[in-house]
C-alpha cells in the first residue's frame, strides 16, 4: 500500500512538472518568421511582472496590462487595442489602482480626447485634445469643486485663439487672445467679484497703446 502511494505521488509530481513546462512553452513564442505570437509575459529585474498581453505577427491585440516594479497588485497601465488597428484605448492608474487618466493612442502618439482625474474618485481635472501626439483644439481644466478653471484653445501644440481663466467661484478673471503661442489682441482682466480692473491690447506678448485701469469697475 505504501509503495502504491509512493507511485501515485511520484506520478502526480511528474504530471505537475509536465503541465508547468507546457504552460511555460506556450508563452513568449515566435512564429516561423521570428515574430511575437500568442501570450507574452515579461518581468522586472526583481521578478515582478512587467507586462502581459497577446501578439499576432508582432502586433499587440486585445488587452495589455503593465505593472510597476514596486507592486503587482494592480496594473498601472491597461491598453485595449482595436481589432485590426494600432489604436488602443489607454488607461493610467496609480499603484493603488485609482484611475489617473485615459484616452486613445496610435502607437506612441496620443490622439483625440484625453481626460485626467483628481486622485480622489473620478472628478475630472483636465480635458484636452490631441492630433498625432500634439495638443490641438479645446482644453478645459477644472477645480476640485467641478467649476471650470481654464478654457484654452491649441493649434499645433501652441495656444491659439480666445482663452479664459476663472476663479474657483466661477467668476471670469482673464479674457485673452493668443496667436501661435503669443499674446495678440484684446485683453481684459477682472477681480474676484467679476469687475473689470484693466483692459488693453497685446502685440507679440507686449502691451501696446493705451491701457485703461478701473477702480471698482469704473474708469
Amino acid at each position: 500500500m505504501k509503495f502504491y502511494k509512493k507511485i501515485v505521488t511520484l506520478f502526480g509530481c511528474l504530471l505537475l512538472v509536465v503541465l508547468t513546462s507546457n504552460a511555460q512553452e506556450n508563452i513568449n513564442q515566435l512564429d516561423a518568421k521570428g515574430r511575437k505570437t500568442g501570450v507574452w509575459k515579461k518581468y522586472h529585474s526583481n521578478n515582478r511582472i512587467r507586462y502581459e498581453g497577446q501578439f499576432e505577427a508582432d502586433k499587440e491585440v486585445g488587452v495589455f496590462k503593465y505593472y510597476s516594479i514596486l507592486s503587482s497588485d494592480h496594473p498601472i497601465i491597461i491598453k485595449t487595442f482595436e481589432k485590426g488597428s494600432s489604436i488602443a484605448h489607454v488607461v493610467y492608474y496609480d499603484e493603488d489602482g485609482t484611475i489617473e487618466s485615459e484616452g486613445k493612442m496610435n502607437g506612441k502618439d496620443r490622439i483625440g480626447k484625453w481626460i485626467y482625474y483628481y486622485t480622489v474618485g473620478k472628478t475630472i481635472m483636465i480635458e484636452e485634445n490631441y492630433l498625432n501626439g500634439v495638443l490641438e483644439g479645446n482644453y478645459v481644466s477644472y477645480f476640485k469643486n467641478t467649476k471650470i478653471s481654464e478654457q484654452l484653445k491649441y493649434k499645433n501644440g501652441k495656444l491659439h485663439g480666445n482663452i479664459k481663466r476663472f476663479a474657483d467661484n466661477g467668476t471670469l478673471i482673464e479674457d485673452l487672445h493668443y496667436e501661435n503661442g503669443v499674446l495678440n489682441g484684446p485683453a481684459n482682466y477682472y477681480n474676484i467679484d467679476g469687475k473689470l480692473i484693466y483692459t488693453g491690447v497685446y502685440e507679440n506678448d507686449e502691451r501696446v497703446g493705451d491701457w485703461k485701469y478701473f477702480n471698482d469697475g469704473k474708469n
